[in-house]
């Protein structure tokens, strides 16, 4: 590797909106982000869209006669 031209690599805090913080590494300090893994829908399951799925199956079955 070339002298003094890699950005210094040092010990960060991540911190969240939500209050969640982070320690890590990285080349920039003290970063701040709207959304973590505590907090986001796809890793909490709290906000994952899901079709009616039943619902839509019952429809299909009423339209067809197939009950």
């Amino acid at each position: 590797m070339r002298e003094k031209i890699h950005p210094k690599y040092e010990q960060t805090t991540i911190t969240c909106v939500c209050g969640n913080v982070i320690e890590t590494g990285s080349t920039r300090k003290d970063i701040k982000v709207e959304v973590c893994s505590k907090c986001h829908p796809f890793y909490t399951g709290g906000g994952q869209r899901f079709l009616d799925a039943g619902g839509r199956v019952d429809k299909f079955k009423k339209k067809y006669g197939l009950e």
